[in-house]
């Protein structure tokens, strides 16, 4: 058996408690054990304590010297759209010249330059280029991330997209209602083709479906529709809502009983406090926020209305062009108002919950998967402190040494 003992930390910190999603307080609670150690036995964490109560082990065992250094849970990214072709360089210096993102989406850039692409790259094509993003993604401290299809918007390119995400050890989300390809006339008629030649072959692969319910792409009825085609067929429900517009996507987020509602940078106090009284998560995405000028999430208020509330980075070629949970973290303290407890239940438990995972990843206790992090920092509240710095020293994924 496969044993990593990482001793002589100067710090441990995990969420504290065993349930999940965290609210309220709860999110805002941390265990931290100071001048600590960590076993993985078989994959698993086997113990977490003080050095000074370290058993004594026999056998082999490979050790990392973890002084100077903290630990904390591997970071779990539960809305990326890493499975991509090109690039929209032009568009960031055009957005940058005042173009607004709606206005670009309209004038055959956007989401459908980004089609063309992945279109064009072919199935390894799409391998190549999601097995560079997820280094970049295991780099930042990601040991867990979901990506979504949803460049394709046709049959063989969303199915190649989500066996790339499945083999790449992703969890699959079919974002088959992303945005209406050129050689549809309507939205209907898209959702009519993806739902009868798409869906039960996605259905297959993906763990989830994914909707974009926003001015320009869905509209309620449609995302209606496409979401309870995709329950029937077995598959968990995720919801884009509320970016630039309240469209009705938390009222049915909350009626179907999805997993989550993901952006809601347009949320108001009546979906705050709708939102704070469901078992519907809201995955925030500050970088996208960020990257598009856009009003931040209400994340204060969601939180101190009793909501679930996770952090994604959104990683995507046109809206957030960023892989790293450690600078979301960062933009979580300094403009969502959470704290930095706060924000690593939230990228933790909270994203693992999200993904159907939080009884298996997202905490350092016995019986979880051995998913580490370590930070080259003193203290683990470097994670939101350190702004855009090269904080990951190493990531353990499995309770595996990083090769």
């Amino acid at each position: 058996m496969t044993r990593l003992l990482v001793r002589d930390l100067a710090q441990l910190a995990t969420p504290a408690g065993t349930g999940a999603p965290l609210r309220g307080a709860e999110l805002g609670r941390v265990e931290v054990i100071e001048g600590a150690f960590l076993l993985c036995e078989g994959g698993r964490i086997a113990a977490v304590g003080r050095m000074r109560d370290l058993p004594s082990i026999d056998g082999d065992v490979d050790e990392i010297d973890g002084r100077g250094r903290c630990v904390v849970p591997g970071l779990v990214d539960c809305h990326t759209h890493a499975c991509f072709a090109g690039d929209r360089v032009e568009e960031f210096s055009l957005r940058a010249g005042g173009a607004s993102y709606e206005e670009l989406h309209a004038a055959g850039g956007g989401i459908l330059s980004t089609v063309r692409a992945t279109r064009a790259a072919g199935e390894a094509g799409l391998r190549e280029a999601l097995e560079r993003h997820r280094g970049w993604m295991l780099a930042a401290g990601t040991t867990t991330f979901e990506a979504k299809s949803g460049y394709g918007l046709d049959r063989d390119t969303e199915l190649a997209q989500l066996r790339a995400i499945r083999d790449s050890g992703g969890t699959p989300t079919w974002l088959g209602a992303h945005a209406v390809p050129p050689e549809f006339e309507s939205a209907d008629a898209y959702l009519a083709f993806a739902l009868d030649e798409v869906l039960p072959d996605a259905a297959h692969i993906a763990e989830a479906a994914d909707v974009f319910l926003e001015r320009g792409a869905f509209d309620a009825a449609q995302a209606r529709r496409y979401l309870e085609a995709c329950r029937a067929a077995g598959l968990a429900l995720r919801l884009h809502g509320d970016q630039f517009t309240e469209a009705g996507a938390i009222p049915l987020a909350i009626e179907l009983g999805t997993r989550s509602v993901d952006h809601l940078e347009a949320t108001g106090p009546a979906g705050v406090v709708a939102l704070g009284a469901s078992d519907v998560t809201g995955v925030l995405l500050p970088a996208s926020a960020l990257f598009l000028d856009r009003p931040m999430p209400p994340a204060r208020a969601l939180v101190e209305a009793g909501a679930a509330v996770a952090l994604a980075t959104d990683f995507n070629p046109g809206s957030a062009f960023c892989e790293s949970l450690p600078l979301v973290c960062s933009l979580a303290a300094s403009q969502l108002h959470l704290s930095p407890a706060e924000a690593l239940g939230a990228c933790t438990v909270n994203a693992a919950h999200v993904l159907g995972r939080a009884d298996r990843i997202g905490r350092l206790a016995p019986g979880y998967r051995a998913d580490v992090v370590l930070l080259d920092a003193p203290d683990w509240r470097y994670l939101a402190y350190h702004l855009g710095g090269q904080l990951v020293s190493e990531a353990i994924v499995g309770g595996e040494k990083p090769r």
